[in-house]
């Protein structure tokens, strides 16, 4: 790896939002996963296909992709209202078809190359059982943030669990650690297979979903992740790395004269005011995935869109009515409750009760996310309730038994 990258990283990982440009995670995200298609046979199959997509003797059709939104939030203030996610779709549909305002931005010397992509994203009206859908749902996580590991993408790790990536296009929406978003490596394990947006990327103006999406259509940074890079795209010039900022004029690098660096798209980590546009060369490459035998392909079937035959009431939000485990009444009589509501990993945790002596008298295991404890033959006094989880969180809680 050269040293370009090198300091790339260490810019992504120390650099404040306000300077970190797209901060993309794709580049640390792709070294912890692997792919069920190998590199090279992934390249071969775009390379052929894209070569026909220019042709035009392929998929002519604008391709329409469902897209269901995980939203996973920990503080009521981050249920993010419907209206954002419609907003950010609509970002992407604008971008994706070159209907976006600023492309009147894009400079002279690649107008001829910038690319309606005809591929359009709408959020699912069936989900995988043919039930109506919103394409939108919202869930409670005790979990404050997360990190590049996948665990947002499974219910088990207090995540949800992706909608057949075959048929849907996944989007979770969470807390980031450190970063704007990921996307799933093209040809990897399915149930991780999406985008991961953070609160801060996922807002009004922002493209960070249009640079995501780039990538989970097989799409390159624009330098080709090094000093001069290939990003496997033949109208984008080679530049010597991510832009900063937003530039003007023409930026020379990796000896592009006379067009200079095409800092202008989507691919490049250029602030979002300065970004309008992805190539033809990109346009046929991210189509490519959608042909017979292709990783997209299946998704031209998907039932996502259709008319659901199974209509139901949504059900009333389940929130949690604390975010730390409650103990009362305190003082207590009869008996206690802990409610638990906030994180379901405790069900199964044994809970000790012990007097101030430090003596366990008493232990219950939980088996409710309110569990019900009978403190009736206890003496009055002071006492404390204690568990401890396998991942070492633990709880300890003074009461008053009356």
């Amino acid at each position: 790896m050269k040293t370009g990258v090198f300091i790339l990283l260490f810019f992504l990982l120390t650099t404040e939002a306000t300077l970190a440009q797209r901060e993309c995670a794709g580049q640390d995200y792709s070294r912890t996963v692997s792919s069920a298609i190998t590199f090279r046979d992934l390249e071969g199959f775009i390379n052929t296909h894209t070569l026909q997509q220019t042709a035009g003797r392929l998929y002519k059709e604008v391709i329409k992709i469902p897209v269901v939104v995980h939203v996973l939030y920990h503080f009521p203030n981050q249920k993010i209202d419907d209206a954002i996610v419609h907003e950010q779709l609509a970002l992407l549909n604008e971008c994706f078809r070159k209907q976006n305002a600023d492309t009147v931005n894009i400079p002279a010397v690649f107008k001829s190359l910038a690319a309606d992509c005809e591929i359009e994203f709408q959020l699912a009206t069936s989900d995988p059982n043919k039930r109506s859908a919103t394409g939108i749902i919202k869930k409670y996580t005790p979990l404050g943030n997360w990190g590049i590991d996948d665990k947002v993408k499974f219910s088990s790790e207090m995540g949800d669990d992706a909608w057949d990536p075959k048929s849907y296009m996944n989007i979770w929406v969470c807390d980031l650690n450190k970063f704007a978003g990921y996307s799933s490596v093209v040809g990897g394990a399915e149930n991780v297979d999406g985008l991961v947006i953070d609160f801060g990327a996922f807002k009004a103006g922002n493209k960070t979903i249009v640079h995501e999406a780039g990538h989970w259509m097989s799409l390159l940074h624009i330098w080709g992740d090094e000093n001069c890079g290939d990003d496997k795209v033949s109208d984008t010039p080679k530049q010597a790395s991510y832009t900063p900022g937003c530039p003007t004029g023409i930026r020379i690098t990796c000896g592009n004269a006379p067009t200079g660096d095409m800092y202008n798209n989507y691919m490049d980590f250029t602030s979002d005011a300065c970004i309008n546009m992805f190539s033809n060369g990109q346009k046929a490459r991210m189509r490519s995935l959608f042909e017979p035998g292709g990783p997209r392909n299946s998704l031209l079937t998907s039932k996502g869109l259709d008319t659901p035959l199974i209509f139901e009431s949504p059900l009333p939000d389940d929130d949690p009515k604390w975010l730390e485990p409650h103990l009362y009444p305190n003082p207590a009589k009869e008996e206690l409750k802990l409610d638990l509501t906030y994180d379901a990993r405790w069900l199964g945790t044994t809970v000790r009760i012990i007097n101030i002596q430090g003596n366990a008298l008493m232990t219950v295991v939980v088996n409710a996310k309110t569990q019900t404890i009978d403190v009736s033959r206890l003496v009055p006094g002071m006492y404390f309730l204690a568990a401890k989880r396998t991942d070492g969180l633990s709880i300890r809680k003074k009461f008053i038994k009356q």
